[in-house]
């Protein structure tokens, strides 16, 4: 294979979600694997619903997870500019090569016309196409009408009676009768293309070798390949994506969970692992690894290999990754990026006199085999930082009494007052389970790792002295106690 040239061109008009993210990563990771060039390009056309602010969030979050283009608003290039735009010269010129050529014309349906048209068909049970009575008019009528007459669209003269094949990299042969595509609009005036018309002019600009997109636009393939040929360009090899589907099998959407890069920023995704889950949805080497490296993603990619059914979008799969790329981390790297999530449970400054980062890196290590998502962090960590608040209910173990709670606490305290400030886990261990002997081990463990914690889960009691230290674990083991006499 030559070395291609792909692209993405997303549209500024919201956050960028899971599906783009998804073809941004396939054309880096097909770009990288054949020492191609991954292009990122801005259509903006839609002026309208088109906002700064989202352009600028689609090259965070790509930045974030380490898809980086090799050309593109950003990084510049000799192909510039990268967004539409600024590009409406070349539109100007390439329509004007339409005109010139017979295959564009002026189109002075009203709206009102078109949709009666659309009505008639629909009642006829005919295919929804429009075969415009305009398309034999007069270029120098046409151009003289539509100075006076402003409310006109430019249309693509569509061939009559041809089927339009092109062979997809993912699907194979993929056939259209051009009979079913009417003239499509392909631009508003002369200096306003329309996305069928701008996609392809800028893919012909670009040199884009391959496109590599969702299987959405399976229905676009046949107009791009027929405004290729008529600007007598050499038509791009295409590979459509699987779709990305929810668990119940409909496409994947909000009401499954977070469906933005962003959002899942937020809930504490780590990009590389991110990175590698999005990668498979859709794909995967034929092995049964699941953990790779971005080299070894590269290495492996095979656009061939993408699989031409629905990818399901697994939450729990999700987790269980970042999870494993949780703890991957070292103490020192994970407790940087769990900061921000425990200020925003605590509303605490981290780390601060009271709570030093070797304080926080204790608790971070603690959690660390248990974490699926950064954000959990705060709620699972938040009695380190202040006494809990439970039921006193919460203490009961069996059958036991608040009398017995009681005792089984105050028993607890003693064996607490005997050991140093900050113990370590095995010395805890061996006080506790001596004393415990036979017995029934939890009718001293729960209720201590309840007035510990106020929580039913939890890193072990033991571990979470070493932490809190015996002073403020014997004040916890008091409040219980002070809760209980409110009972009994």
């Amino acid at each position: 294979m030559s070395t291609p040239r792909v692209r993405i061109a997303p549209s500024p008009t919201g956050y960028l979600h899971i599906g783009t993210a998804r073809a941004a990563l396939f054309n880096y990771l097909f770009a990288h694997h054949h020492r191609g060039t991954f292009v990122l390009r801005i259509e903006d056309t839609d002026l309208e619903r088109s906002e700064k602010k989202y352009e600028e969030s689609i090259f965070e979050d790509l930045r974030w997870l380490g898809i980086d283009p090799d050309e593109g608003l950003e990084q510049g290039g000799s192909y510039a500019p990268y967004r539409q735009t600024e590009r409406t010269e070349t539109y100007i010129k390439y329509i004007d090569d339409l005109f010139k050529n017979g295959f564009a014309f002026y189109c002075f349906h009203t709206e009102e016309e078109l949709e009666n048209e659309r009505k008639e068909l629909a009642r006829a049970k005919h295919p929804q196409l429009h075969l415009c009575e305009y398309r034999t008019m007069e270029l120098s009528q046409a151009e003289e009408l539509a100075a006076i007459n402003k409310n006109h669209v430019i249309r693509f003269k569509t061939p009559v009676g041809k089927k339009i094949t092109f062979h997809d990299m993912i699907r194979g042969e993929i056939s259209f009768e051009s009979d079913l595509l009417g003239d499509f609009s392909i631009a508003r005036r002369r200096d306003t293309p329309l996305y069928h018309f701008a996609v392809v002019v800028d893919d012909i600009t670009m040199e884009i070798s391959h496109v590599i997109r969702g299987e959405d636009h399976i229905p676009n393939t046949p107009k791009h390949i027929l405004l290729f040929k008529a600007l007598g360009a050499s038509v791009p090899q295409f590979a459509h994506l699987p779709l990305i589907l929810g668990q119940d099998r409909s496409k994947l959407s909000k009401r499954h969970g977070a469906t933005s890069i962003a959002e899942s920023e937020r809930l504490g995704y780590l990009p590389d692992a991110l990175f590698n889950f999005i990668a498979l949805l859709g794909w995967n080497p034929g092995t049964d690894q699941e953990i790779f490296t971005k080299e070894e993603l590269i290495q492996l990619f095979d656009i061939e290999k993408v699989q031409k059914s629905g990818a399901i979008f697994d939450f729990q799969k999700l987790d269980w990754m970042n999870g494993e790329y949780i703890r991957k981390k070292s103490i020192a790297e994970l407790t940087e990026l769990c900061i921000p999530f425990l200020h925003e449970k605590t509303g605490i400054k981290l780390p601060s006199r009271k709570f030093p980062r070797t304080y926080l890196e204790q608790i971070v290590a603690l959690e660390q085999p248990r974490l699926k998502r950064l954000s959990e962090i705060g709620e699972k960590t938040v009695y380190f930082f202040q006494k809990p608040e439970y039921p006193p209910s919460l203490l009961a173990w069996k059958k036991m009494s608040a009398t017995e709670l009681y005792v089984s606490l105050a028993d607890a305290d003693r064996l607490l007052a005997q050991l140093p400030e900050k113990p370590n886990i095995s010395e805890s261990e061996r006080i506790f389970f001596d004393a415990i002997g036979a017995g029934d081990k939890g009718s001293m463990l729960w209720p201590l790792r309840i007035a510990l914690t106020g929580m039913k889960a939890s890193p072990g009691p033991f571990e979470i002295i070493s932490v809190l230290g015996a002073k403020e674990a014997r004040a916890r083991i008091h409040y219980a106690q002070k809760l209980l006499k409110n009972v009994v």
